[in-house]
């Protein structure tokens, strides 16, 4: 089967084929020689093959837009996204040194903040930031680290450059697809996948519950570690529970969870166990009804005094959504300048912030023009694309903006890189971004690969799941001097 006999990058950048003279790129030669020299049989009993695994592992996503809350599973195209060993170096030592200047400025903000002082980041920005925790100013936090588990998104533009979009530093998403897409291909594809020289990604869990040991309070040998779900409604629970189980920890609601002396404990059948680290994925708001939101059923009553109190430890910290807000991230690449003195490695995207009276005249008057993003929504939301937007839409947003200027950013509309795709039985480019994973505790690790969403309607640049979304397995192919391990 001929998959690129008609294939055409239409002036995006394709990952996996120059433009000039429409040939393949060399690392993806041996991937395309493969699924060429497949039947269209033995390639129908495949994508037959990867969705009952995925259907069997329950790989599954809640999409609440629909008004209807309806799980489903999670879209998966087979053509593996691939990064050469030297392009991965740069994205690797880029992210080391972008979770470094963020926990070194989230550190700062929370107790001397000489960045605010000395004017490199505006204070009225922290000030009037949704997620700003200004009560818990003066915490001492282990190894100086509020993000212990980052998932930075990075698009590549029209010319090939990698590019931070946007910081995920709150509660990321998606490690659970990555390591399913992984098991799912080697089990599908294992001749393709043993022959690229692929570096594994199976150590996350591993590495995550080594993280949540090395930042427990009052270092000891038995650490328990939890892991602390809204539950089985939230669209990510299947994440939750996965990783629970892989890591070979409790998963926990917050009616399992009581406070007692500014100690966390968690019913068993045993009796109460004290908790050293809870891993959450509840955002701040929701932790603690005597503390935040006083109607929230999520969190556990008192769990702030025990946090304050030095006694537990939360994965991430309280007060990261500073550092997560898309106004402040147009603000890291003066951050890495202040704290660390070197130019980021990986660039930012222009961003316009509607705090700044010349930002904001711009953007009320391009809004057909570029991207209108709320700075605290997530997963595609609050997003206007101004060239694929209605005049209505526009008027709407230009409303919105106006009422709330500090809410909204305004970046240009980026042509995201494009790679092949399966659509109907033939490949299509479709666009794609990349969430790499860093875990930072007593060290940082950079995960060698990624959750890689793709935008599976036609023409759209929207990756996200809830949006109508899919996701590909990232093959980060070995240096020539790594030693093959089993992956």
């Amino acid at each position: 089967m001929d998959q690129f006999g008609d294939y055409k990058t239409e002036g995006f950048f394709d990952e996996a084929v120059e433009e000039e003279p429409n040939t393949m790129r060399s690392g993806y030669l041996e991937t395309a020689k493969f699924f060429a020299q497949l039947t269209d049989q033995r390639m129908r009993a495949s994508i037959r093959s990867l969705e009952r695994t995925f259907l069997k592992a329950g790989v599954t996503f809640t999409v609440y837009s629909d008004g209807q809350g309806t799980e489903r599973i999670f879209p998966f195209d087979p053509f593996p996204r691939i990064i050469p060993a030297n392009e991965w170096d740069v994205i690797d030592r880029g992210l080391r040194q972008r979770i470094k200047a963020l926990n070194m400025f989230l550190t700062d903000v929370y107790s001397e903040r000489a960045i605010l002082k000395d004017g490199i980041v505006p204070a009225e920005l922290i000030k009037t930031s949704k997620h700003n925790r200004a009560e818990f100013a003066g915490l001492k936090v282990p190894h100086d680290t509020y993000i212990h588990i980052c998932g930075t998104d990075l698009i590549r533009d029209d010319q090939g450059t990698y590019c931070v979009l946007e910081d995920n530093g709150r509660c990321p998403s998606g490690v659970s697809y990555m390591l399913e897409n992984r098991l799912a291909m080697k089990r599908t594809f294992p001749e393709l996948y043993r022959d690229m020289r692929v570096e594994p990604v199976r150590n996350y869990p591993k590495e995550l519950l080594k993280m949540l040991n090395s930042v427990a309070p009052h270092q000891k040998d038995n650490s328990v570690c939890v892991v602390l779900t809204p539950g089985q409604y939230n669209s990510a629970y299947f994440e939750h529970t996965f990783l629970a189980q892989q890591m070979g920890i409790e998963i926990v609601e917050g009616r399992d969870l009581t406070v007692d002396n500014e100690r966390v404990y968690m019913h068993t059948t045993q009796g109460l166990v004290q908790v050293d680290v809870i891993y959450r994925r509840i955002d701040d708001e929701y932790l603690d009804p005597h503390f935040f939101k006083r109607d929230s059923i999520l969190g556990v009553p008192d769990l702030m005094k025990a946090y304050r109190a030095g006694n537990v430890m939360l994965v991430n910290a309280v007060g990261t959504g500073v550092a997560d807000d898309k106004a402040t991230y147009s603000y890291v690449p003066d951050m890495i300048r202040y704290y660390l003195s070197e130019e980021p490695i990986l660039p930012n995207i222009e961003t316009f912030l509607g705090s700044r009276e010349d930002d904001l005249k711009y953007m009320l008057e391009n809004i057909d023009k570029i991207v209108i993003k709320a700075v605290d929504e997530a997963g595609g939301y609050g997003m206007l694309i101004g060239p694929a937007s209605t005049k209505a839409e526009q008027e709407d947003f230009r409303a919105k903006v106006k009422a709330n200027p500090r809410g909204f950013i305004g970046q240009p509309v980026i042509s995201l890189s494009r790679h092949p795709t399966f659509c109907n039985g033939k490949l299509e480019g479709r666009h794609i971004d990349l969430r790499p994973y860093v875990l930072t505790g007593s060290e940082t690790v950079v995960v060698p690969g990624g959750l890689t969403r793709v935008a599976l309607k036609k023409g759209s640049l929207v990756v996200n799941s809830s949006q109508g979304g899919g996701s590909k397995d990232t093959w980060v192919l070995r240096g020539k001097d790594s030693k093959d391990q089993p992956s």
